[in-house]
């Protein structure tokens, strides 16, 4: 039971709305002057220090500066049009514009909340003045923005691979599948939903072939930063770490230089931006650092393996379990703070029953980034209905049918190895 109990005092600590990266702190302190105090607390202070201490982890602060240089820099609209020119002419225009749009930008942004909070402002606006409703306007925002963790190189991908002990770019390669089946799942409830209350199309007509590739090529330079960094990594010419720097300095370029829309001014705004949310991550990180380092101590991870074990042999009732545990705790924890905590729990207990800890992480980030839709405290859920000002309940009522697309796309990632790993296969 004295085993346990940091755990308990740390879902004590959520539900009093204790910020995760103080809980995870306060539960491990918990455990080391309470329970295990033969450590000396130097030495457990030191744990919060060197477990950043990772050449890996610099990747973190890059992809976020990337994100938001993104958003100064002129990237998000050349994104928005070439969206437009894709599939502005099916039924739903605008609001299939809002699901491409998000995977075009899982590249460049990799986070949900911002890729949310950029559709309420650019895209919804102009839904409302086409006719969408607000609360449905809102529903696919946030049911859009959960493409862009999935889709390279989003933080979360960094997070599991360092976790789970996975090649980064093995991570990155596998991570397109599922974040494409997500894509098409959505566009085909938009579509459904579109004619039944016949929303347009945003363009009279599809485009040419013409049209397409000219705007192709206007917005090459925006769609080169994804596919930059996953062929740099696959052929060696940078790590995953110097990835972000490079496609940080492109992207700087490109705003400067190309797009001219990236300003002087801008530069103090993007590095703040870039230490409150390196902040916020490695904080996360070290406190769940030290969590884990109580876990490894009391062979917690190991208990789990052997009572799931236990409870079946079968990784098809195993994934069930998880897959139930996992959308049920998103209900109630962040998606980066639940992979932080459960990730190290969970992965040697599948391993253990020989399901590929990379298919894992596929299934893993899915799940959570579904829980950002869901009540009571879904993180995209509570940005878009701030920002547009929409009730909860009408929210909830807009958003069911995109949560059933995406639980079936995890269905499909879960349950078929070959297809949740078909564009790793592809490369290997």
């Amino acid at each position: 039971m004295l085993a346990i109990l940091p755990i308990i005092v740390l879902f004590v600590l959520f539900f009093l709305n204790i910020p995760i990266a103080f809980s995870l702190m306060g539960a491990a302190l918990f455990y080391f002057i309470f329970i295990n105090s033969s450590m000396p607390m130097e030495m457990v202070i030191q744990q919060f220090v060197t477990s950043v201490e990772s050449f890996p982890y610099l990747a973190v602060p890059f992809f976020i500066m990337l994100g938001s240089v993104m958003n100064y820099s002129g990237i998000s609209e050349a994104l928005m049009n070439f969206a437009n020119t894709l599939v502005g002419h099916l039924r739903g225009g605008l609001a299939q514009v809002n699901v491409v749009l998000s995977a075009l930008m899982g590249g460049i942004s990799g986070s949900a909340n911002a890729d949310a909070a950029m559709d309420c402002k650019i895209l919804v606006p102009e839904m409302v003045k086409k006719g969408y409703s607000k609360p449905f306007s809102a529903a696919i925002s946030a049911a859009s923005s959960t493409v862009s963790p999935v889709i390279p190189p989003g933080t979360n991908l960094i997070l599991y691979a360092i976790i789970a002990n996975v090649t980064v770019g093995d991570i990155f390669l596998a991570a397109y599948t599922p974040g494409i089946l997500m894509t098409i799942a959505l566009m085909i409830a938009v579509d459904i939903i579109s004619r039944r209350r016949d929303y347009k199309p945003s363009r009279d007509k599809m485009a040419s072939f013409m049209e397409i590739l000219v705007q192709f090529i206007k917005s090459i330079w925006a769609l080169l930063i994804p596919f930059g960094i996953i062929l740099g990594m696959r052929f060696g010419v940078f790590t995953p770490t110097e990835a972000g720097g490079i496609a940080v300095l492109f992207s700087l370029i490109v705003g400067f230089l190309v797009y001219r829309k990236l300003e002087l001014k801008h530069i103090p705004i993007i590095l703040m931006d870039t230490v409150k949310g390196t902040g916020a991550v490695l904080i996360i990180i070290s406190s769940a650092k030290v969590f884990g380092y109580y876990l490894t101590l009391e062979r917690i991870p190991q208990m789990i393996t052997e009572a799931l074990m236990g409870m079946t042999s079968s990784p098809f009732i195993l994934l069930m379990v998880i897959n139930l545990l996992l959308l049920f705790v998103g209900m109630f924890i962040e998606g980066g703070a639940a992979l932080v905590i459960l990730a190290p729990l969970l992965v040697p207990a599948v391993k253990a029953f020989g399901v590929d800890p990379i298919h894992f992480g596929m299934i893993f980030i899915v799940n959570i980034m579904i829980g950002g839709l869901t009540p009571p405290f879904g993180s995209m859920m509570f940005t878009v209905c701030t920002l547009l000002d929409v009730t909860l309940e009408d929210f909830l009522k807009e958003v069911w049918p995109f949560i059933i697309a995406l639980l079936v796309v995890l269905l499909i990632v879960t349950y078929s190895e070959g297809i949740a790993l078909f564009s790793l296969n592809l490369f290997n």
